[in-house]
């Protein structure tokens, strides 16, 4: 029995900063972003817009472009790193919402989670999906990758920003994917990338040593949490590098493939931190395979083969079609692997190419740290899938923002949206008056006159 991606819809954000606009006011040459990481774009979120919109939007989507009916649905589960509370999922805030849009109590009988490991949960509750799936043929699940992904304003993640989710409808002998049952899985626990919640005495903050109320909080420490990570580039590249070279060797042992089996790939779907991340850490798994296993280790001959004309044909057949959307809305976190997956099948559409059967590999990658390696092979009624998704339609659509705009925005400095949401879920507001709900988020499904 067949089981995988039936169908699948995405939401964005409608604004984005030129990244050429971001390099000229960080003194940063263009090129170097340009041309060196593949970047062209950073979308960024307007005011009424987080990951629970995002999540929310693509779901109903995915529920309305396919004329589903929530009683098919048995799981809503969201892979994210964003999540906005502690305790109440993204998952509950997604049903609660569909459930005001497509009717009362419709999601009743539907179970819902959160899935969090870093930029890999996405496809954490992916696999935990299809697994069910095997087991309950008859029933159908909704996995929902959505994140913000949020640097430090001047920080050397800046660059890489972006935002959005990715809604996908697990099933069955599918119409778009089918997956390999076997994974092949690398991990070890790293500080490569993480969000901390930092603790504060009350006198480092109200200059009172009593220990007095203060925001409702009893306690002497104060735990303050950020959107953005702490995290070292070099040494979560090389954490990157390594986890996914273990995760495609096991990979390789538990299916008995042979030497060289990415070779058997028509695309090579990778997380994608930035646009060119694939191209620049695959080289390594390339060489082992294909040149010199024994000078993998000497890091000027793998420069050397990563210029090799051999391997720029090599990454543009089968990596640069992920790429492209990648370079129009940057890092999506959870979401990155399946933006790749669907401007790999986008591509595909407007190239009329002819896909069915063929095998995409996937290199799935979460910070702190994980790897996963797997196939899916592609099915014969995959085009009227994609013919409904719209990737590059709709990136063609979005904004540009000038630095100041994005610098408040950056600092939730903006009260009022930059573009009024239209026909989608927005955030309302956040409680801030009455202290039995201080912090509740409120949403809302406006449409302009």
């Amino acid at each position: 029995m067949k089981v995988g991606i039936d169908a699948i819809a995405f939401d964005l954000p409608k604004l984005y900063l030129p990244i050429q606009t971001l390099a000229e006011h960080r003194n940063i040459e263009y090129e170097k972003l340009h041309l060196g990481l593949g970047l062209e774009r950073m979308s960024f979120p307007d005011v009424h817009q987080d990951v629970v919109t995002f999540a929310a939007n693509a779901a109903l989507k995915l529920i309305e472009n396919y004329s589903l009916s929530p009683s098919e649905i048995s799981r809503i589960y969201v892979g994210t790193e964003s999540g906005i509370d502690a305790s109440k999922p993204v998952a509950s805030y997604v049903t609660q919402l569909l459930e005001e849009k497509l009717g009362s109590r419709v999601f009743k009988n539907c179970d819902a989670v959160d899935m969090t490991f870093a930029c890999i949960g996405a496809v954490d509750a992916l696999q935990t999906c299809l697994d069910y799936i095997r087991l309950n043929p008859d029933q159908k699940a909704i996995v929902i990758a959505t994140d913000n992904a949020k640097y430090d304003l001047n920080s050397t993640g800046e660059y890489t920003q972006g935002a959005g989710a990715v809604a996908m409808l697990i099933a069955s002998n599918p119409k778009l994917l089918s997956f390999s049952s076997k994974t092949g899985v690398s991990s070890q626990g790293v500080f490569d990338f993480f969000k901390p919640r930092r603790y504060f005495t009350k006198e480092q903050i109200t200059n009172d040593s009593s220990n007095p109320l203060w925001m409702d909080i009893e306690e002497n420490e104060v735990a303050l949490y950020k959107e953005q990570p702490v995290f070292d580039g070099q040494y979560s590249n090389q954490c990157y590098v390594n986890r996914i070279t273990e995760a495609y060797e096991h990979y390789k042992v538990i299916t008995n493939s042979p030497k060289g089996l990415f070779t058997q790939w028509e695309n090579i779907i990778m997380h994608l931190p930035y646009c060119f991340q694939g191209r620049r850490t695959f080289v390594d798994i390339f060489t082992r395979e294909l040149k010199s296993p024994e000078k993998a280790s000497d890091k000027e001959y793998v420069r050397s083969v990563a210029k090799n004309q051999e391997y720029l044909e090599f990454l543009n057949k089968t990596l640069h079609p992920a790429e492209i959307a990648s370079a129009l809305v940057g890092n999506m976190y959870t979401g990155s692997i399946f933006l790749g997956l669907l401007s790999t099948f986008c591509y595909h559409l407007q190239q009329q190419t002819e896909l069915t059967n063929k095998v995409f590999g996937f290199i799935a990658y979460g910070s702190g740290s994980k790897s996963k390696v797997f196939e899916g092979t592609v099915e014969s009624s995959w085009k009227s899938v994609i013919e409904k998704v719209l990737l590059f339609e709709t990136l063609a659509k979005a904004q540009p923002i000038d630095f100041e705009t994005y610098v408040k925005l950056h600092k939730k400095e903006v009260k009022d949206s930059i573009l009024p949401p239209d026909e989608e879920f927005a955030l309302d507001y956040i409680e801030k008056d009455n202290p039995q709900l201080l912090g509740a988020r409120y949403y809302r499904f406006p449409k302009l006159s």
